[in-house]
């Protein structure tokens, strides 16, 4: 999600619900063995491949518990015969089993180390069956800290939702919580009181009534689906839905909300074709057309929740009637059904393998905002918009954080990913091509893992030049690249100054109003005029600072 730029500005924000993660600055952060186990490829974790979940939770507003099981189908990769299985503080594992033989197990922290009986052999596809409760750790401030949320709405009908990106999504079910392993598809039953509705991922499989006064909700995912986008959203819901006419045929759109909002919801949600529109026609297809799209009202903002989008923003325009760009362009639009479903695109189709390259999930969705304004009102209105982001920017510590410890970077990864994109766009100086990069982006990538060093080459190639420089720049440097200049008569001399090793991105400038490209380095280079240069001024849409430093 979002942070302004200052300190005044972050705790004002705090206190309306905006993220202050990541405000340390790297050497600051000390890790632990737990961190370790979260955060990395163990060896508990290498050998196995999972292939389906089928998740059965009974979730209890009485007492805000959760009981449960899930049955985890894998892949013998290598043989060996020791497990591990996360399920976090203060949530508990009672039994384990395998072909119908209880497990021996032990904890570490978060983590469940179990030692499976049977033989594993390679290719041999396998199920263990994991049963838990607990009370799952309240979120305080969702969707940022992770948990689940006990509320009750305006009827004092319980409103309950999961939101967990970041620490993880077993903080409440057992699962194997690391990005790099997605699963292919999975079950996810649900049991509620009888007067409540459950809305989670995938189309909805069947209703039942039970004779305890409860219902179970049975929710089919047929794609692949990253942990945290996991989500259960349990509320007195009422529905509706529309039919959108896409790129791969009807798009079936279902919406619930709580039962006083529907007549808000139904004027409010139009924003959702209109948002599919523009992604579309930016990023391609939409990424789940099996597994429908779903907007779902929640008791916090909002959260990118596959196929299960969550929505929390007031039914109102800009975030929470706020204009983050400080244009005016920011309250055209929905700011949370606009960004939370660029995630549909880009972490629930196109998702990082590690935390530490997060800023692929939210410098394209952030940008994905001022491509939505220019789908609508044109690209002097999507580029100032963008721009406008930029006093946002901290450039407090780089971007990309500590790898195989679960730590995110630099919160900049929005406001300074997206301009860093942005300037990108500049270089490539093609619109149809820089769509076309887009949409391969998610066709290459398509329902894939990925690591920073894959987008990386794969914008290199695509571009046509060496970006590895670039990328170090602005994800792994806080500094801005500066264009030094002197002019004299008719000869402009130039460099860059405040950047990496190699740093050689050409540059857009204008010399008495004509635009020209300079190809600035480190050392001084010299361009030549027809006629006498009484001005410069650099290209405002390339994320750089320019100095005159002539005596």
């Amino acid at each position: 999600m979002k942070k302004y730029l200052k300190l005044l500005l972050i705790a004002f924000l705090i206190s309306n619900g905006i993220q202050a993660q990541g405000l340390l600055a790297k050497s600051d952060v000390v890790f632990t063995r737990q961190d370790s186990l979260r955060g990395s490829i163990t060896k508990e974790r290498v050998w196995w491949d999972v292939k389906h979940y089928n998740l059965d939770v009974k979730v209890n507003p009485a007492d805000s518990t959760i009981t449960g099981s899930n049955a985890i189908q894998y892949k013998v990769l290598q043989p060996y015969n020791v497990m591990q299985i996360d399920l976090q503080n203060p949530m508990e594992i009672t039994k384990v089993t395998q072909d119908g033989v209880a497990l021996k197990y032990k904890r570490e922290g978060n983590v469940f180390f179990i030692t499976l009986a049977s033989k594993q052999n390679i290719g041999a596809i396998k199920e263990v069956k994991v049963f838990y409760h607990g009370k799952p750790k309240v979120a305080v401030r969702p969707p940022w800290d992770g948990g689940l949320t006990w509320r009750k709405d305006t009827n004092e009908k319980d409103f309950i939702a999961s939101s967990c990106q970041g620490l993880g999504a077993s903080i409440w079910w057992p699962n194997k919580d690391h990005m790099y392993d997605e699963v292919e598809g999975m079950k996810i039953s649900v049991n509620v009181p009888e007067k409540l509705t459950d809305v989670s991922n995938g189309r909805l499989q069947n209703v039942k009534n039970l004779k305890d006064g409860t219902k179970t909700y049975t929710w089919v995912v047929k794609n692949p689906i990253n942990n945290y986008g996991v989500n259960v959203n349990i509320g007195d819901y009422v529905t509706f839905l529309e039919k959108y006419k896409g790129e791969k045929g009807d798009l079936d759109c279902t919406y619930y909300v709580l039962r006083d909002n529907l007549a808000k919801a139904k004027e409010q949600f139009k924003e959702v074709p209109r948002m599919l529109k523009a992604f579309e026609y930016w990023f391609g297809p939409y990424p789940f057309y099996e597994d429908s799209y779903k907007l779902v009202e929640a008791p916090y903002l909002g959260m990118e929740h596959q196929s299960s989008v969550t929505y929390g923003n007031g039914y109102q325009n800009g975030y929470l009637g706020h204009d983050l760009s400080g244009t005016g362009w920011g309250l055209k639009f929905d700011f949370i059904i606009v960004h939370e479903s660029g995630h549909e695109w880009f972490a629930n189709n196109i998702t990082y393998k590690d935390i530490a390259d997060m800023w692929i999930h939210e410098s394209f969705t952030n940008y994905s905002e001022s491509l939505f304004v220019e789908y609508y009102y044109g690209k002097d209105a999507g580029f100032e918009y963008e721009r406008g982001l930029r006093k946002n920017i901290q450039n407090d510590k780089p971007i990309i954080g500590h790898y195989d410890v679960n730590n995110e970077g630099s919160s900049d990864m929005y406001y300074k990913g997206s301009n860093m994109l942005h300037t990108l766009r500049q270089i490539v100086n093609n619109d149809e091509k820089w769509r076309t990069i887009l949409r391969g982006l998610n066709s290459t990538f398509y329902h894939q893992t990925v690591t920073t060093k894959q987008i990386e080459d794969y914008l290199s190639q695509q571009v046509g030049m060496d970006l590895n420089p670039f990328f170090n720049q602005y994800l792994r440097d806080i500094r801005i690249p500066t264009l030094e200049y002197t002019f004299q008569e008719n000869s402009l001399k130039y460099r860059w100054t405040n950047t990496v090793a190699g740093f050689d991105m050409p540059v857009k400038v204008s010399l008495n109003g004509t635009e020209v490209t300079l190809n600035p380095k480190s050392e001084w280079n010299e361009f030549t005029c027809l006629y006498k240069i009484e001005k410069v001024e650099v290209n405002k849409d390339f994320y750089v600072s320019s100095k005159n430093v002539a005596n």
